[in-house]
């Protein structure tokens, strides 16, 4: 097995008995580990090279990745500029979001090429048209792939600050803010000791065809003890979508107003909330009440991408 796994490693590699994401096909440090064992292995299933065992097809796996260099030849293709690779002395925020960005939502991949994960344990790279399939990662004794998750664009979400939120520290807080659509997750980093922190942070989320709302909780860190919960809101994207889908290549529009979501008792909107083209592309600025909690309010600045962008 050793000898099998060293074809994709140097031998200073095997000495440090360092781990690797076998369904990726990458050798990753020890900083890192913890991120990504918190991807879940259906994304990156961590092993050690010394301690564990490996099967046959996670062996072939990372021999036909070829190493890392090869790896992020294809999900470092395109890293925009407000993204900065995280060095050795990053703090763990800062690595967490940089790989989540790159291997749980591949946001640095080519426009044309997704990674689909097989159950096998290899990666292989998929041509895109106007939709995308992804495994959904659902364990199964048979050798096929899992139920497929049809994606139909991409939601990029800013959030941009929040409002007089909630004293869990004694005297403040220490807020990031979680979103979920679906089976995915990601997060904001920490803000410490802010009340009205201002993240002007962007994260993206594929939406899939049967698409949920998008739901948003805002957490206290803490060091010592599981993080309190500084309130939840759930933004319904039905009006973003279904206004952005007529209208195809938003680029070839004017700035216009093409739909609208109403504030109403039964959602968490402070004011109505309109969806625009701007500049070629379809925003919807959304300023949130936080729910279940004594005060807060979140902004955030939703924007629809079609798959074929």
């Amino acid at each position: 097995m050793l000898w099998d796994i060293s074809r994709a490693m140097s031998k200073h590699q095997l000495e440090l008995g360092r781990p690797a994401s076998a369904n990726i096909g990458v050798f990753i440090c020890l900083k890192c580990c913890g991120v990504h064992r918190s991807l879940g292995t259906h994304i990156s299933k961590v092993l050690s090279v010394t301690l564990d065992d490996w099967s046959g097809d996670e062996i072939d796996a990372m021999v036909e990745v070829g190493g890392n260099s090869s790896a992020n030849a294809i999900y470092e293709a395109f890293i925009p500029e407000e993204y900065a690779k995280p060095g050795p002395d990053a703090s763990h925020d800062e690595r967490a979001q940089f790989i989540r960005a790159k291997y749980e939502l591949q946001e640095f991949l080519k426009p044309s090429l997704r990674i689909v994960s097989l159950q096998s344990g290899k990666s292989s790279l998929q041509s895109s048209s106007s939709r995308k399939t992804v495994d959904s990662f659902q364990s199964t004794s048979s050798h096929h792939l899992a139920g497929m998750v049809e994606f139909i664009g991409l939601l990029k979400v800013k959030v941009i600050k929040g409002t007089n939120l909630a004293i869990r520290d004694m005297m403040s807080s220490d807020p990031y803010v979680v979103l979920t659509l679906g089976q995915q997750t990601v997060r904001t980093t920490t803000i410490k000791s802010n009340l009205n922190p201002v993240w002007n942070e962007q994260l993206m989320l594929s939406v899939p065809h049967h698409y949920g709302p998008l739901k948003l909780q805002v957490f206290d860190h803490d060091t010592f003890s599981a993080d309190d919960i500084m309130g939840e809101a759930e933004v319904d994207l039905q009006p973003l979508i279904t206004s952005a889908m007529p209208f195809g290549d938003a680029g070839m529009f004017g700035n216009i107003q093409i739909g609208k979501w109403l504030k109403s008792h039964d959602n968490a909107l402070v004011i109505d909330s309109t969806v625009n083209i701007v500049d070629g592309r379809v925003k919807q600025e959304v300023s949130l009440k936080l729910q279940n909690v004594e005060s807060g309010e979140l902004d955030l600045e939703l924007e629809w991408v079609p798959l074929d962008q």
